[in-house]
């Protein structure tokens, strides 16, 4: 098969702007080797090291309240860590095992005032965390997680999965309130997701 070439003159405006004489179908060779890659993260504007963020891998189980009194509340987690960092979570997992089956009540709250809510301290400890949930309208205030009655079964887990509202937060646990009629012994757990 015959094919011609176009050829620009060497006077031409075309020439002179650098045009070269190749072929619409000459060949470049270019490297086709592919190269493995992994994100392990970035370093943001501040020039701060962030690490890519990935779910927990299992739950984060506390320690046991025990005989907690009928009516009497418990805030976890407690202890030597007593708050919960959501910073670049969006949905958590809550978990709570009674030995005495019935209503219990759970609130998100304010964490600990020893805690700081970013570079601010100290936070009003112990509120319902409020905020526009993705159901309200943008202008209501509202408690973000706030469930006043759940029947919780003895002696298994209960788990329970909270999405979206409390993405973020960085100081923060559960008020969880015995309304079952007997004392009960609660232990408390939690998984984040991104």
């Amino acid at each position: 098969m015959d094919r011609k070439r176009k050829v620009y003159a060497p006077f031409s405006q075309t020439s002179e702007a650098g045009v070269t004489q190749t072929p619409v179908e000459g060949y470049i060779d270019v490297n086709q080797t592919i190269y493995p890659t992994v994100n392990t993260g970035v370093v943001n504007e501040n020039g701060q090291w962030s690490g890519v963020k990935s779910d927990d891998d299992e739950f984060e189980i506390l320690g046991t309240e025990l005989a907690v009194p009928n009516g009497q509340e418990i805030l976890a987690p407690g202890g030597n860590e007593p708050f919960i960092d959501m910073t670049g979570f969006r949905n958590i997992f809550i978990a709570i095992k009674v030995t005495n089956g019935g209503s219990y009540a759970t609130q998100a709250i304010m964490g600990t005032d020893t805690q700081p809510f970013a570079n601010l301290t100290p936070v009003d400890a112990a509120v319902a965390l409020k905020g526009t949930a993705a159901q309200g309208t943008p202008v209501d205030l509202e408690n973000l997680y706030s469930d006043a009655a759940q029947t919780f079964t003895a002696d298994v887990w209960n788990i329970y999965h909270i999405a979206n509202n409390l993405a973020g937060q960085k100081n923060m646990q559960f008020k969880i309130t015995n309304n079952s009629g007997g004392n009960s012994d609660m232990i408390f757990a939690y998984m984040r997701l991104i």
